[in-house]
């Protein structure tokens, strides 16, 4: 398997949570905690993407500030690109606690040869469940400067590679990988499924 750096995107307003989901308790562990330790066997070049970087610095990990403050998820993505120390940044949301390695391990095995490896679900990208390549970087930039913030706006410019649906299953036959945290009831749900 080629070499790939992994990215939390962290730096999200939190609005319908109205507190940080990356720092919230779950179980005996933080949220941000649960995604680390599913992600930790992929790579050696682990970063945290956020807006704030100095509410992360305690977990003991790198810490990227946005390159182009206020751009959203987009934004996120494109430094997380930048500040990749691999030609593949494999990026994930803070508040997916379900992450399935094996599922996440498949897509970097299919990185080499595209710019984007990209679950699709019911034909929904799952963006902040993909891997990113260099190539990237340009076509989100001119997005970026354009204010166009839409993550899939910029997918007509490289090769995206999707993993439908049946793909998925073979890993992950609940989907639970997908399952995030935007509100207080989705927490309180994902709370009692921890136990």
């Amino acid at each position: 398997m080629s070499e790939i750096s992994v990215a939390i995107l962290a730096g999200g307003q939190s609005r319908r949570m109205g507190q940080d989901k990356a720092l919230l308790p779950l179980g005996r562990r933080l949220v941000i905690e649960w995604v680390f330790e599913r992600v930790m066997p992929l790579s050696s070049d682990l970063i945290i993407i956020a807006n704030t970087p100095a509410k992360y610095r305690h977990l003991g990990y790198r810490v990227v500030g946005d390159v182009y403050p206020g751009k959203g998820a987009l934004g996120g993505i494109y430094t997380a690109v930048h500040a990749a120390r691999h030609p593949h940044c494999l990026i994930v949301a803070c508040d997916m606690p379900f992450l399935n390695t094996d599922l996440l391990r498949y897509l970097v095995s299919l990185a080499p040869g595209f710019d984007v490896v990209v679950p699709r679900i019911e034909g929904f990208p799952e963006t902040t469940h993909a891997v990113y390549g260099k190539g990237c970087l340009e076509p989100i930039r001119q997005r970026l400067l354009a204010d166009e913030l839409r993550i899939i706006g910029f997918f007509d410019e490289v090769r995206v590679r999707y993993v439908e649906r049946d793909d998925v299953a073979r890993f992950d036959s609940s989907f639970g990988s997908f399952l995030n945290m935007n509100t207080p009831d989705d927490w309180e749900r994902v709370r009692q499924m921890v136990g």
